[in-house]
C-alpha cells in the first residue's frame, strides 16, 4: 500500500492532477485494468461510485492490486457506505449532496470529505464545518462556469470540483476558474471503451484531458 496522505496533502495531489475521473464498475473484472489504464494515463485516481453493486469488491481489488491509484467513495449517501468504503481501502469520500451525517462521520474520522452543494446555503453549511474543498454538482444544470464565478465573492475562500456536465470539451473553461481546484466526471473513462474493455482507449483519454489541464493548472500556480 501507498504510504497515506493527510487530506491537505490529497486536495493538493488532486489540485496537481487537476482531474478526478469517476469510475462505475460495470463488473468486478475490470476493477483492476481500469485503474491500470488510469495510472497508466496520468490520472492515477479513481473515484468509485456505489452506483454499482460491485464497488465495494472493485475498491478492495484495486487497492489491493494497483497501489498506485488514489482510491475514493463517490456517490457516498450514508454513514455505512462511508464507513465500508474506508475500511475497503478508500482514502477520501465524494458526496452528491451536502448530507450532515456523511460530513460529520469523515469529520469525526478525519476522513476527506467533499460534499455536494449546488446553492450558497449548500457551501454555507460546509464551510460553517471547516471545509473549504467541496464539489459542485450538477455542475452544468446549475449554472456552470457562470455560477463558479458568482460563488467566489461571498465564498472566496472555498475551492470546488465540478462534475456533472464537465467533459473535454468544456474542461478547460472549467478548470481555468480561480476557485476550481480539479475537475471531475467520467469523460475520462469513455462508456463505449469501458464497455469494451478497451483498456489503451482509456489511458488516451486519461491523456487527452491531462494534455487539457496541465498547462493551465502551471499557469494558474505561477
Amino acid at each position: 500500500m501507498a504510504e497515506k496522505k493527510t487530506n491537505d496533502e490529497l486536495v493538493a495531489y488532486f489540485e496537481q492532477l487537476g482531474i478526478v475521473p469517476l469510475v462505475t464498475l460495470h463488473s468486478l473484472d475490470e476493477a483492476v485494468p481500469l485503474a491500470k489504464a488510469l495510472e497508466e494515463g496520468g490520472v492515477p485516481v479513481a473515484e468509485v461510485t456505489f452506483r454499482s453493486p460491485f464497488a465495494i469488491e472493485g475498491m478492495k481489488k484495486i487497492a489491493d492490486e494497483v497501489p498506485g491509484v488514489t482510491l475514493v467513495a463517490g456517490t457516498v449517501h450514508t454513514p455505512e457506505q462511508a464507513k465500508a468504503a474506508v475500511v475497503a481501502g478508500c482514502v477520501g469520500l465524494v458526496a452528491p449532496s451536502f448530507d450532515e451525517a456523511v460530513v460529520d462521520w469523515a469529520l469525526d474520522n478525519d476522513v476527506l470529505i467533499l460534499p455536494g452543494t449546488a446553492v450558497p446555503s449548500d457551501v454555507e453549511k460546509a464551510y460553517d464545518r471547516g471545509l473549504r474543498y467541496v464539489k459542485f454538482f450538477p455542475a452544468e444544470a446549475y449554472g456552470g462556469v457562470k455560477t463558479l464565478k458568482a460563488l467566489n465573492g461571498p465564498f472566496g475562500e472555498v475551492k470546488f470540483l465540478p462534475t456533472g456536465g464537465v467533459s473535454l470539451k468544456n474542461a478547460e473553461e472549467y478548470i481555468s476558474q480561480k476557485n476550481v481546484f480539479a475537475i471531475g466526471g467520467s469523460f475520462p473513462v469513455p462508456s463505449a471503451a469501458q464497455k469494451a474493455g478497451d483498456w489503451a482507449a482509456i489511458a488516451q483519454a486519461c491523456k487527452d484531458a491531462r494534455a487539457i489541464v496541465e498547462p493551465i493548472i502551471a499557469q494558474k500556480k505561477a
